[in-house]
């Protein structure tokens, strides 16, 4: 039995791997199943109780834009944005645990003595990423569908806008794209560190400045909507994006800042005013726009951690 454990030749089972990674990261997976369990029951009882409570005392005391919090509504309002920004943080954990687990793997030497049993550097790269990259998708579509269904009963009018980062992400699928690429540049910076405790730190900042990037360009990867008239015009609860002057012949020009000087309007040829935003119909094309480049983005990574694996272990 020694002999043939030891023999290149013999290859684990895959369930036998699949166990063994289940195995070995055990307590990552305990921790993030208690994560998901929290800010799901966070999210359910802003949906439930939380939200009713709410709305009772904002109906109560809240006349126009005149209203003084109550617990209740405090309460609430902490639910949604500490989920939120839990939410939010996922994808930067995923990629500090994912960059120590390589890193410590490699620092031990626990992968080279794998790769002696008959499992080769990409399998065994591919199966320690198959799991969580499973169960981390599974619990944050979890998330991502509470968060939806809090978002759009929304029983309480504080401030919560569909464009705001902190909410954009977590709304949609996003939410569930985010942490793949933070699994994929984890495992990166472990392939190109070595060493746990720095890999989690450059993880980090690799990770904040992929999510900064695409924050960035999020506004510009559709088609703004555009609206013009005598003054400055946008509909409520909008992204709003530039504004300028229309001359007479259509051109979009930088406001001249005449005020109500009828000369100065003349002077510079201005008959009217237009704004560029994104109402909330843009959701989805931004959101799936996004995702499809965070997507992208991920298997890029993951391909340059494979290749460069490989081409150390040739």
């Amino acid at each position: 039995m020694t002999a043939l454990a030891a023999d290149p030749a013999v290859r684990p089972r895959p369930a036998r791997a699949w166990r063994a990674v289940l195995r070995l990261q055990r307590g990552a997976l305990i921790g993030w199943a208690v994560l998901v369990a929290v800010v799901s029951g966070v999210l359910l009882w802003a949906y439930g109780p939380g939200g009713n409570a709410a709305q009772a005392d904002w109906q109560r005391q809240c006349t126009g834009d005149t209203c003084s919090w109550s617990d209740a509504i405090s309460l609430y309002h902490a639910a949604y944005t500490g989920a939120e920004l839990v939410i939010g943080w996922v994808p930067y954990l995923v990629a500090a645990w994912a960059g120590a687990v390589i890193a410590r793997e490699l620092e031990r030497g626990t992968a080279r003595l794998a790769w002696t049993q008959g499992v080769s550097p990409t399998r065994w790269l591919a199966t320690t990423l198959a799991v969580p990259a499973a169960l981390v998708t599974v619990g944050s579509t979890v998330m991502v569908l509470l968060h939806r269904l809090l978002f759009d009963a929304h029983q309480v009018p504080v401030s919560w806008h569909w464009w705001n980062d902190e909410t954009f992400v977590p709304n949609g699928t996003l939410g569930l794209a985010h942490p793949l690429l933070g699994l994929a540049v984890g495992t990166l910076a472990g392939l190109l560190q070595r060493r746990a405790l720095t890999t989690i730190g450059l993880s980090i900042v690799l990770m904040g400045l992929a999510v900064t990037t695409l924050g960035f360009a999020r506004p510009h990867l559709w088609p703004w909507a555009t609206t013009t008239g005598s003054d400055y015009e946008t509909p409520p609860n909008v992204l709003y994006g530039d504004g300028g002057a229309v001359t007479s012949t259509g051109a979009h020009i930088a406001d001249p800042m005449c005020r109500d000087s009828t000369a100065c309007l003349k002077a510079h040829d201005v008959t009217g005013f237009y704004s560029e935003y994104h109402p909330a119909s843009h959701f989805w094309p931004l959101q799936l726009v996004e995702t499809g480049i965070a997507l992208a983005l991920t298997a890029l990574v993951l391909g340059v951690a494979f290749t460069l694996l490989r081409r150390r272990t040739a």
